[in-house]
């Protein structure tokens, strides 16, 4: 009987010491085995670079994964205790792993016959998704769980803490809080009332079961479910939580994807970030960057023009657009539409499409004109027939009117304002080629030092933002400012200062005198000119029409004191917009559509200069002087 309890008790002792041996040579194995956690010690997560317009409002998110990391205490209590009490209310008393959790799930997924509950503490999801594979074996979670424990012993809670809320996936293709507060709600993290934290807490279980845009209800649902669990757990108050759960879930979705009226203001913000940064300085992302676009202006900008467009082209294929607004002083690109719809073609014709200006380009020819003493304000042309030798691969070349008609001796204003072909190409002619490209060069137009004098009705391409550029010589009292997308970038949310800054570059072209006499003359091209229809924004306006042959291209450049807009109107074909669809019908209402947009309303008048004060406005604070008066 002894021999039968000893061989049992040898028996026993031998199967404890071997599974002894087992669990310490595999505990040795899979400490050996398991991954290192150096990544989460110094966790710099990829994070998107956030782009706002000029008055603080998102425009968009540029970067593949859209995360926006933020430090645990930028991020409310009552948004960390619902993340808290839908996945671990245990969190800060657990080491890693919580076994009463696991077991209260092991229990209800028995009882349902399927996975209703997971028992994963947050440490164990940190680990899942920053350090294992998402494979689904019980190898797996043991290594999970070992991790998690080995995590504890070096990371504090609210490191741990900080990871989650900044890694999990929200839905939406938001990764983190802040991410998921500005796609859902427009709101930064630590904005969000208890209602909307409450919405993104339930959104790890099932983010694509339970997003707010896709399943509202579902939503609720779950919404009122971590209500409920924070009251159990005394974050709240078992009142607090059924009044918010009656509540509805108010939505600000427009950010979730790039607004289309903005997208091609954005491709060229990506571009210009491309010659700032290197390229692991914006794949790493986190940069916020300020932009000069008035988002709200685009956007009413881009619905009126498609109205204007839809009503002038009812019962034909609508042409293609071309928008640039800039601020006179600064150079703030604050509207840019690069066409009808970048869906179907985000090709920049406000970047790119070199066009004939056709008329539009008179005034540079005029300017340099009245600059260079070649005439006098004052001054009479004959607009009467003129015919010029090798116009036309050798033939003789006879510019006419587009009306067909002779004015006679005409002023140079009225001739600006009726836009009389013939008197352009006789002051072309006055001037002569070098005067001519010593303005293009001024101007930086990328036009050949060959050209002939069809340069004076705009025969020469330009793209619109260089014609638009141009025209600031005027309202800027002769000074061109070079266009910029960009104010400043910083390198994080709370940065204070900025790692970037765009500075205002402007340059002399023609004098202050010139400008204001241009400025009286582009101004009588709205009053009684090809331009009129722009009186009808009720503000002092300036600007130019410009139609080219067969009309393939509509122009209308104009400005106020405030701002310069360019409109192109065409077919990428370069096909007819069909006789008599000119710059002055076509693209100057598409113009006033668009400058009725701002809700900024131009303010001011033009400066007129006297000729016997022109020696005394050379310096640009003296300019500036005058222009605040």
């Amino acid at each position: 009987m002894n021999s039968v309890f000893k061989l049992t008790g040898i028996l026993v002792l031998s199967i404890f010491l071997s599974f002894s041996i087992f669990l310490a040579v595999g505990f040795i194995y899979l400490k050996v085995s398991l991954p290192s956690i150096s990544k989460l010690k110094n966790y710099k997560p990829e994070q998107t670079n956030l782009v706002y317009d000029i008055h603080g409002n998102l425009v968009g998110f540029i970067g593949p994964v859209r995360r926006v990391f933020v430090p645990i205490d930028k991020i409310p209590p009552h948004v960390i205790q619902a993340f808290l009490a839908a996945e671990d209310a245990n969190f800060y008393k657990h080491k890693g792993i919580d076994f009463w959790s696991l077991l209260r799930a092991l229990y209800k997924n028995i009882v349902h016959g399927k996975v209703v509950q997971g028992g994963s503490t947050i440490t164990q999801q940190v680990v899942k998704s920053l350090v294992l594979s998402p494979e689904r074996t019980l190898r797996r979670k043991i290594k999970e769980m070992f991790l998690a424990w080995q995590i504890e012993k070096h990371l504090t809670k609210d490191q741990i803490l900080t990871i989650y809320l900044n890694h999990i996936y929200l839905g939406g293709g938001a990764y983190g809080v802040e991410a998921a507060a500005l796609t859902y709600f427009n709101k930064h993290v630590w904005e969000l009332d208890l209602n909307e934290a409450a919405v993104l807490a339930g959104l790890p279980a099932a983010p694509s079961k339970y997003n707010p845009l896709q399943n509202y209800n579902l939503s609720i649902a779950r919404r009122n479910y971590v209500l409920k669990r924070m009251a159990e757990v005394g974050f709240i108050s078992p009142e607090k939580a059924q009044a918010i759960s009656s509540q509805p879930i108010h939505l600000n979705p427009k950010n979730v994807n790039i607004p289309v009226y903005a997208a091609y203001f954005l491709d060229v913000v990506k571009e210009e970030l491309k010659k700032l940064f290197p390229s692991e300085v914006l794949d790493k992302g986190g940069l916020i960057v300020y932009t000069t676009l008035d988002l709200e202006w685009e956007k009413k900008a881009y619905k009126n023009l498609m109205n204007t467009l839809s009503r002038m082209f009812t019962n034909r294929e609508p042409p293609e657009i071309a928008v640039v607004c800039m601020e006179n002083k600064n150079g703030g690109v604050r509207v840019l539409i690069g066409g009808r719809n970048y869906l179907a073609s985000p090709y920049n014709r406000a970047i790119l499409a070199k066009r004939q200006p056709g008329s539009a380009f008179k005034p540079f020819i005029w300017a340099k004109a009245i600059e260079d003493g070649v005439v006098s304000p004052e001054d009479l042309i004959p607009d009467e027939p003129i015919t010029l030798p090798g116009g036309d691969q050798g033939k003789d070349w006879s510019p006419g009117n587009y009306d067909g008609q002779y004015l006679g001796p005409i002023s140079l204003r009225d001739a600006l304002a009726k836009s009389r072909n013939v008197v352009a190409v006789r002051l072309a002619l006055m001037l002569g080629r070098e005067k001519i490209y010593d303005m293009v060069q001024k101007l930086e137009l990328n036009i050949p030092k060959d050209f002939n004098y069809s340069i004076a009705l705009g025969s020469y391409e330009l793209t619109p933002i260089e014609l638009t550029r141009s025209f600031t010589i005027f309202p800027n009292l002769g000074r061109m400012v070079k266009p910029k997308f960009i104010e400043e970038v910083r390198d994080s949310l709370f940065a204070k200062t900025p790692i970037y800054k765009t500075d205002v570059v402007t340059k002399p072209v023609i004098s202050p005198y010139t400008a204001s006499i241009m400025n009286d003359f582009l101004q009588a091209v709205v009053l009684y000119g090809t331009g009129t229809c722009a009186r009808g924004l009720g503000v002092p306006v300036a600007g130019k029409t410009g139609t080219t042959q067969e009309y393939r291209d509509a122009w209308f450049v104009g400005f106020t004191p405030t701002y310069t807009c360019g409109v192109w109107v065409g077919y990428d074909s370069g096909k007819t917009l069909e006789r008599g669809e000119t710059g002055g019908r076509v693209a100057c209402p598409v113009w006033l559509s668009v400058m009725k947009g701002t809700s900024h309303k131009p303010q001011g008048f033009f400066v007129y200069i006297e000729p016997q004060n022109q020696e005394n406005l050379e310096n640009q604070e003296n300019l500036e002087n005058l222009e605040n008066q």
